[in-house]
């Protein structure tokens, strides 16, 4: 291939920098290959191995992919860098592992694309003594949460849930569980409808896939077991339901037992699903819902039955905070390759650490396993304009959180007047209202688009974009609405009790509070200038004195 051609072709099949793709210069390999810890060939290797395997691409520059070629090969062959490069790494799968050569036939530019396998079953990649892997554009040592997701991997063939109890019997099962088993599968499976009735228990067991030729399994047990039969299970498989108050301390608490499929309505009903009520742009009238979709409840709720780790003898946890989220947790890490895979793609689970519970569980319609359970939590957080939820992997656990208000109106407002938005923005504007870190590209993109004003990373989300409306009147409305930013009012506290002296709180009230956004509650506005207030303490400029005057220090 000619340069030109090489450099389509690398454009074609690697276009953008990712979890599984790198592009480094390197055009010389004297120290490149085992060099800089975190800065060289093995430490990239590591790091695409640690993640879902991938490719490095050597001799091009970063970020243009204008191809420089290797100079310096400083002894390295194509025929030898596999191995050269195994001798400084552990646990890469040599075998899988390949490099693969480009020769530019008009410039005599040489490329070296390296074909990276996936770490092999519960074993990281190491380089230089240490495990690595990507985040966002940065090369960083491994997270404790990813390598423990990888040391605690799951095998597909290891079915916790598929095991038979060899003494349960059927009679060890709930007799209202196994009533609305049957209402619950004539849902699921309509064209059954006019056959389910006429079913003995021991059939409709066995075709809900509950049961194994008659025999009593685990999953069996989980979902329609009476509450006394739960010692086949050593009596671990609960649910904990835990009220907390604002200041996270526990107010209240109760434990729930097999059957889940009857325990799911109780966990539900003690779930205080409040009205929530707030005023649309250009209305008197407020819209009411639910704090809580329903679906987002029982979807989150059933998904850590479906995903739990019952090997380690963990209860299934939900938090109801006062102050308007719910937090689900189970044991044991998140299979899928990522939330966002998940939602953005719409794509099904590949695999599942409990597959016979899980396939019960859509029987008795009790899950999604297309993927679209967890994009459907996703869209209804989206239409409520309610952040999205937050999923985290921690300490081998899966948590997810549930937000029933709404965090930052600017988000709110952006939604409202851009119907046009992809969920992959959305996702972006939620990390920017909860303060998260975001690539330099997606910076980008939000700031093209005037989603976000300031600069990284003081950002914040700008509520409405103006060149793209013509309504003068709503122009108007974003002039006189939008605020300064927190540096500027707390520069103006520090400069007024400068010159002014020891002043009380009211009068920093009637300074500040009139050039706040005009979309901001008064309890809000109030609230904004005690944050300033503390944040200047903080720092250690201003302090308050008895009777609440401030002065600066």
């Amino acid at each position: 291939m000619t340069e030109k051609e090489l450099q389509d072709y690398l454009k074609t099949r690697y276009p953008i920098e990712n979890e599984k793709c790198e592009w480094k210069e390197f055009k010389s390999l004297k120290n490149s290959v085992s060099g800089d810890a975190g800065n060289d060939v093995i430490s990239y290797i590591s790091a695409i191995a640690n993640m879902q395997g991938g490719n490095l691409i050597i001799g091009i520059q970063d970020k243009t992919l204008n191809i420089i070629g290797i100079q310096d090969f400083a002894g390295y062959t194509i025929e030898n860098i596999r191995f050269r490069i195994n001798g400084n790494i552990t646990n890469l799968n040599v075998e899988t592992f390949s490099v693969q050569e480009f020769i530019t036939s008009d410039t005599n530019k040489t490329v070296w694309i390296f074909q990276i396998p996936k770490h092999q079953f519960r074993l990281p990649v190491y380089a230089h003594k240490k495990t690595w892997q990507r985040i966002d554009d940065n090369l960083v040592e491994m997270t404790k949460a990813r390598l423990d997701a990888i040391l605690t991997q799951f095998q597909v063939n290891e079915d916790w849930s598929k095991v038979i109890i060899q003494e349960a019997t059927i009679e060890d099962l709930d007799q209202e569980a196994i009533k609305k088993a049957r209402v619950e599968f004539k849902k699921r499976n309509p064209k059954y409808s006019d056959e389910v009735d006429n079913w003995n228990d021991a059939d409709f067991l066995n075709k809900s896939k509950l049961t194994i030729k008659g025999k009593i399994t685990r999953t069996a047990l989980i979902l329609l077991g009476k509450d006394e039969s739960e010692h086949y299970l050593d009596s671990s498989v609960k649910i904990r339901w835990n009220l907390k108050t604002v200041d996270n301390q526990d107010k209240d608490f109760e434990i729930f037992s097999i059957p889940f499929l009857l325990s799911v309505d109780e966990v539900y009903k003690k779930i205080r699903n409040l009205k929530y009520r707030y005023l649309r742009d250009g209305t008197l009238f407020p819209d009411e819902v639910l704090r809580y979709e329903p679906f987002n409840i029982r979807e989150s709720l059933n998904n850590a039955i479906a995903h739990q780790d019952y090997s380690k003898g963990a209860r299934i946890n939900v938090v109801e905070f006062e102050d308007d989220h719910l937090v689900f947790s189970n044991y044991g890490s998140f299979l899928p390759k990522s939330v966002e895979d998940v939602v953005l793609n719409d794509t099904p689970e590949e695999v599942y650490r409990n597959p016979f519970l899980v396939e019960a569980m859509k029987n008795l319609d009790m899950i999604e396993t297309q993927g679209g359970g967890i994009r459907k939590i996703f869209n209804f957080q989206k239409q409520r304009f309610f952040p999205l939820p937050d999923y985290n992997f921690d300490d081998n656990k899966v948590k997810v959180t549930i937000t029933g208000k709404i965090l930052d109106e600017n988000f709110a407002r952006i939604l409202i007047h851009n119907k046009e938005l992809r969920l992959e923005e959305i996702i972006l504007l939620d990390k920017v209202q909860k303060k998260k870190d975001i690539s330099e590209s997606e910076f980008k993109l939000l700031k093209k688009n005037k989603y976000i004003e300031g600069r990284k990373p003081n950002i914040y989300l700008s509520h409405i974009i103006v060149e793209s409306v013509n309504n003068e009147e709503l122009k108007r409305e974003y002039l006189a609405n939008r605020s300064f930013d927190d540096a500027h009012f707390k520069e103006m506290i520090l400069e007024y009790l400068k010159k002014f002296g020891k002043t009380k709180r009211k009068a920093i009230d009637d300074l500040i509070i009139p050039k706040l956004s005009a979309i901001l509650s008064e309890d809000k506005k109030k609230k904004k200038v005690t944050n300033f207030l503390s944040a200047l303490g903080n720092e250690g400029k201003i302090q308050c004195l008895p009777g609440y005057y401030w002065e600066t220090v």
